[in-house]
């Protein structure tokens, strides 16, 4: 709550740190995934000073903080040069991932208007679902096509058999999130321009990192600017740039596609305003901070960290086939390794179990017939610690066998798939948590493997209503404050 009088400076950076002690680490590769660490304390601290110093400059006009168009240029095309483009390439920085796919849709959407209908966009399953929420905000019906059950690759006939007079952006990912996968981008690229039809690349989580696997020896597929077809690009910079978050880099393969992704409006009697991003005022924190890691990490910085992460992902991937009951899923193209159990050993509970060895690897739920798995993403500080992550495995994968599958009250799957939520208030739904033992007032890593099997039974709609109010749940006004 807000103090009637200020506190001192001392007082209320010691409340953070109390607040941000049940926090997962951000250091040390003990959390494979949301974080990003290439174990040199000095990069971190460069950025985090980079960003202070900009953390006041506003990026709503350009005109006004000559730096950030500076910044953005230099950000920009170093990223277009790795990723089959160069200097000249035009590009945005953005907040993120989300924000460069949001921008991607538009650009694409407004490309190519439709008649007789909402616009189509053609996506993997295994695709993000940021383009599922572009296409909730932007009006655009997602068409999803499947992937190989083996490699999990997209499939092309299936890509290219889905596009239609409506679609107006296909995607492919490099890597998929899910299982780490390459999608065939040049065949898939391929049909859609045969359609006259924008092709993007995701490359937000592999973007700044394959590049450097493959000057490390890795066979990285072809997947960027470079390939015909290609027409836009993401890649975010707070993942395997290691840059503070809130940095990503949208190109594009011509300049007139990036002006589609552009709004201006003087329709009031205002300030004019044109923006390059969803954000209209955003701090310049964040661009300078990633031009910082960019400098202080340099090109050889870039392809040690890759290597490493690369070599940490192949002792993984080789030290879970060595563990009775888990396999890996496909073959993964880059640092993201999705690791699946075989019964009685259940994947959930699993992860429940490394986390009380004080690991964090993050469930994934079953979804068009890829079963339910654990997911790890390798950093630059991985290689120290995948001997000790391997071991760590093998006992969370023994406990689990010898704990048993999760016990789901009996019919609380279909009392849920009969529930109305709109009928049950936030205090009545933490009550239904607090049911299956989650309980969100005790702060801490609560077990999640009784939820995540009642969540794995239910169909993705419902899954997605519950989990919009566990949020709700979670983010409810607190009666007390904590300053005063």
């Amino acid at each position: 709550m807000l103090p009637e009088n200020g506190r001192p400076a001392a007082d209320v950076l010691a409340e953070i740190d109390r607040l941000t002690e049940a926090d997962l680490p951000v250091r040390g590769g003990k959390v494979t995934a949301y974080v990003y660490d290439t174990g040199l304390p000095e990069v971190h601290e460069t950025a985090a000073r980079a960003y202070l110093r900009m953390l006041e400059v506003n990026g709503l006009d350009p005109t006004a903080f000559p730096s950030i168009v500076e910044l953005e240029r230099q950000v920009v095309g170093a990223v277009a040069q790795r990723l089959g483009g160069d200097a000249a390439t035009p590009g945005i920085f953005t907040s993120g991932g989300t924000e460069s796919i949001m921008l991607a849709v538009k650009a694409a959407r407004d490309a190519r208007p439709v008649e007789g209908g909402r616009p189509q966009l053609v996506v993997p399953v295994t695709a993000h679902p940021a383009f599922h929420k572009a296409a909730h905000y932007l009006g655009l019906e997602p068409v999803a096509v499947p992937v190989d059950p083996a490699t999990f690759r997209a499939d092309p006939a299936a890509a290219a058999a889905a596009i239609t007079d409506r679609t107006v952006l296909v995607v492919v990912s490099a890597p998929s999130y899910p299982q780490g996968v390459v999608d065939p981008v040049a065949e898939i690229a391929a049909a859609a321009a045969a359609r006259g039809v924008p092709c993007h690349v995701d490359a937000c989580v592999g973007g700044w990192l394959l590049p450097w696997m493959r000057e490390a020896g890795a066979a990285v597929p072809p997947f960027d600017l470079s390939v015909p077809g290609v027409t836009s690009l993401s890649c975010d910079l707070h993942k395997y740039g290691y840059a503070p978050k809130g940095a990503s880099v949208l190109l594009f393969a011509d300049e007139a596609m990036r002006r589609r992704a552009y709004f201006a409006s003087a329709d009031w009697p205002g300030y004019t305003v044109i923006n390059a991003t969803v954000q209209s005022s955003k701090g310049a924190g964040p661009l300078g901070g990633a031009w910082a890691t960019m400098q202080a990490l340099g090109a050889s910085g870039y392809r040690a960290l890759a290597a490493d992460a690369l070599r940490a992902t192949r002792r993984l991937i080789d030290g879970v086939a060595s563990i009775p009951g888990l396999r890996v899923l496909g073959s993964p193209d880059a640092a993201l390794v999705a690791v699946a159990a075989e019964p009685p050993l259940d994947v959930f509970v699993l992860s429940d179990e490394a986390r009380r060895r004080g690991w964090f690897i993050q469930p994934q739920l079953s979804y068009a017939g890829i079963p339910a798995n654990v997911h790890l993403t390798l950093t630059g500080v991985s290689l120290a610690g995948v001997d000790e992550l391997l071991k760590v495995l093998a006992e969370s994968a023994g406990a689990a066998r010898a704990a048993g599958a999760p016990q789901v009250p009996d019919g609380l799957v279909e009392a849920l798939l009969a529930l109305d939520l709109d009928t049950v208030d936030d205090a009545g739904f933490a009550g239904l948590l607090a049911s299956v033992g989650v309980s969100l007032n005790g702060g801490g890593q609560p077990d999640m493997a009784v939820v995540n099997t009642v969540l794995d039974a239910l169909p993705p709609r419902t899954r997605e209503a519950l989990l919009v109010r566990f949020l709700s749940v979670l983010y409810r006004p607190s009666s007390t404050g904590s300053a005063g």
